[in-house]
């Protein structure tokens, strides 16, 4: 893939889900809605769609399915992991016996309309690669057998993105970065396996996207939960080191006739030749606005040096989930 490719996240579009009463999920959406922003992305030549089986508990995928129902060239990812109970709208916690694992994955092509899948991922960021072994020797084979054209892991930690890399078939890392987190521990590793790098969390879940500042509030999704590994919210409200940082960058970000979120994205192609962003969506207008990024392309070298320049991101320290 070039530099230039960009995929979208189809987290949000899955609707609320939930972990016990804990939200993981982006509040309530509407499915049309959610269908024609996926319909107005392949309109503008976006073909690459990022989703899971437990985003919605399976709804994402059941309305990506829908959505792409007549186009058999866009690509999928998914990933497996997470038990998920459709009904309650919950996760049911970590899955890794690779018979289950087949058997989810009967699932979400059943939800997905396609007996092949072009990429699954590990969604269990920092599950130990003893036990991970078995769920990529199924990936294995079902790379070979033709059910999916290839397979990585959703991983924020070196260790585990380069632990099945050599394996045939094994072809990309999902990970965090964005302009508050340059992942400079996972980037170079990724770049010297020949991997593909697909970028979560590459507008730092929504605060890029331009819609938000101190007074925004939110409540009953993700970004209320108080997460250990989410730095950017607290009780719900952007940071204050965040919103300072997206103040001394702003300016540099928009240069040129560029929106935040597509400097965002013009960072991140920049920042790394293999990096794959796919930034999440709910409406057609900010499919849009995501999509004209492409016609900027990244940004230069002088623009990145002079956000190193104005920029104080903390120490990255040891590698976690993120």
């Amino acid at each position: 893939m070039t530099k230039h490719t960009l995929g979208l996240g189809c987290w949000a579009i899955g609707g609320p889900f939930y972990m016990g009463d804990r939200p993981v999920g982006w509040g309530e959406v509407d499915d049309a809605t959610s269908i024609r922003a996926i319909h107005t992305a392949l309109d503008h030549g976006i073909t690459l769609f990022d989703t899971a089986q437990a985003y919605g508990t399976g709804h994402s995928e059941t309305i990506l399915g829908q959505a792409l129902r007549d186009r058999p060239d866009a690509a999928i990812i998914t990933k497996v992991g997470l038990g998920i109970h459709a009904k309650t709208r919950q996760i049911t916690g970590q899955m890794t016996d690779p018979d289950a694992i087949r058997a989810s994955l009967d699932a979400s092509q059943g939800r997905l309309g396609r007996d092949h899948i072009d990429t699954v991922l590990l969604h269990l960021n920092d599950l130990p690669t003893d036990e991970a072994a078995p769920i990529f020797d199924l990936l294995g084979d079902l790379h070979r057998e033709g059910r999916i054209g290839s397979y990585g892991w959703s991983t924020d930690l070196p260790d585990r993105a380069t632990a099945f890399a050599d394996r045939p078939g094994f072809t990309a890392i999902e990970h965090a970065m964005n302009v508050f987190f340059r992942a400079d521990q996972l980037v170079p590793v990724i770049r010297a396996a020949g991997l593909t790098g697909y970028v979560r969390s590459p507008l730092a879940m929504g605060i890029l996207g331009g819609r938000y500042d101190k007074t925004s509030t939110f409540k009953g999704e993700i970004r209320a939960a108080n997460d250990d590994w989410n730095g950017y919210f607290k009780d719900g409200r952007i940071t204050d080191d965040h919103l300072a940082q997206l103040d001394a960058v702003r300016s540099i970000l928009t240069s040129g006739g560029r929106s935040l979120a597509q400097g965002a994205i013009a960072w991140l192609w920049a920042r790394s030749d293999s990096a794959v962003p796919i930034p999440g969506f709910r409406t057609p207008d900010q499919v849009i606005d995501l999509c004209g990024a492409v016609e900027f392309g990244p940004l230069t070298p002088d623009q990145m040096s002079e956000i190193e320049a104005v920029l104080d991101r903390p120490l990255e320290g040891p590698p976690r989930p993120r």
